[in-house]
C-alpha cells in the first residue's frame, strides 16, 4: 500500500483568491486597530511612570519619618528642571543636597525614562525635593509645593500626567491637565 500517492477526495487548502481576500481583510482590521493599540500602550506607560514617581515620593517620605532624618530625592543629569534622566533617593550625611558616593546613604535609584517620555518640573523642584522627619517636604526652590509634568510626546498635553506635591508632602496624580509638554 502506497500511502504517499493515495488520492484524497475533496478539496484541501485555500485557493489563491481566498488567501488574498483573507489577507486584505486582516490588513484592514489591523490598520483600524493599530492606532488604538499604540494609544493604549502609551497610556499604560504614562500611568506606570507616574505611579513610579508617586512610589518614590512615598518611599522618601516614609523613610524620613522612620529614620527621623531628612531624605532627599534628587534628579540625575545636568539640565535643571529635567527629571527624565532618573533620580536618586538618599540620606545626605554632609548636607550638600548632592549624592556623594561613600559619604551619603543611597536608598534607591531610578533609571532614565524611556525614549520620547519627558518628566519636567516647575521652579520649586529644579534639582531636588526632600522630606523632613515630620513628613513635610522641602525643596530647592522658594516654595514647598510644585508639580511634575510627565509627557509621552512633545506637545501632547491631552495624554499627559501631572504629579502634584502639596506643601505638606502629599502627592497625587491628575490626568491630561498639563499646560505644556516640551
Amino acid at each position: 500500500m502506497d500511502i504517499f500517492n493515495k488520492k484524497i477526495d475533496g478539496q484541501q487548502g485555500f485557493t489563491l483568491i481566498e488567501l488574498l481576500i483573507t489577507i486584505t481583510i486582516m490588513s484592514i482590521v489591523m490598520s483600524i486597530g493599530y492606532p488604538s493599540f499604540t494609544g493604549a500602550v502609551r497610556n499604560s506607560r504614562l500611568t506606570t511612570n507616574a505611579n513610579q514617581l508617586i512610589a518614590s515620593l512615598n518611599l522618601a517620605r516614609s523613610e524620613a519619618i522612620k529614620r527621623n532624618m531628612m531624605v532627599y530625592i534628587r534628579r540625575k543629569g545636568t539640565t535643571s528642571k529635567n527629571w527624565s534622566e532618573g533620580w536618586d533617593i538618599f540620606i545626605d550625611a554632609n548636607n550638600n543636597q548632592i549624592f556623594n558616593e561613600g559619604v551619603d546613604t543611597l536608598l534607591k535609584t531610578y533609571p532614565p525614562l524611556e525614549n520620547n517620555y519627558t518628566l519636567m518640573t516647575g521652579a520649586n523642584f529644579n534639582d531636588w525635593t526632600a522630606y523632613l522627619p515630620s513628613g513635610l517636604n522641602s525643596s530647592s526652590g522658594s516654595f514647598l509645593n510644585d508639580s511634575f509634568r510627565l509627557c509621552a510626546t512633545a506637545g501632547d498635553t491631552i495624554n499627559s500626567r501631572r504629579v502634584v506635591l502639596n506643601a505638606v508632602g502629599r502627592a497625587r496624580i491628575s490626568r491630561g491637565d498639563v499646560s505644556s509638554c516640551p
